[in-house]
């Protein structure tokens, strides 16, 4: 899918370190979720000519920690945070002005991905692509509040995870 973007912004510098091909994995994944998701039909508003983009920031816990308290009230750090241009009122309309469909916000926290891909024993690089691919979904209007949601957004995530070789992140 070359109508894509994907704007990435680093801001713990560990992450060079750790994934350091994480520029070129995150569009293949981003294009995976978008391929798979394309498929189900259910997205509404895009009919697959218009660019669709995505902000993603590659950060730590002191800083997802802040905004997890800020928007979500929660005094404490979390893997991903996503922030989706969907649930703004003003969403629609702004698909049809724009040239381009932004989605919205993800960013990850590098030491919470490392702790949880260590308690799990997965690679690190296989915890990153669940989590992008999780944030995505949110970004398409996925959601797991609800259970039967809930059980929808990870069988998406299990079949987008296989694609790319990477194994069922919920088998125990």
């Amino acid at each position: 899918m070359s109508n894509t973007r994907l704007l990435i912004s680093v801001s713990e510098d560990r992450w060079n370190q750790e994934l350091p091909d994480f520029g070129s994995l995150s569009n293949k994944v981003m294009i995976t979720v978008f391929d798979y998701v394309s498929t189900l039909g259910e997205i509404d508003f895009w009919d697959g000519k218009k660019p669709l983009s995505v902000n993603l920031c590659l950060s730590n816990d002191s800083e997802v920690q802040k905004l997890n308290k800020e928007f979500r009230g929660m005094d404490k750090p979390t893997n991903v945070l996503s922030f989706a241009n969907i649930d703004d009122e003003n969403f629609s309309e702004d698909c049809e002005l724009y040239e381009e469909i932004e989605l919205g916000d993800i960013i990850i926290a590098l030491e919470t991905l490392e702790r949880e891909a260590e308690l799990k024993k997965i690679p690190l690089i296989d915890h990153y692509c669940h989590l992008l691919t999780h944030g995505l979904l949110h970004l398409l209007g996925f959601d797991h509040i609800e259970d039967d949601e809930a059980e929808y957004m990870e069988s998406c995530e299990i079949n987008i995870l296989e694609k790319l070789n990477i194994k069922n992140p919920y088998l125990e």
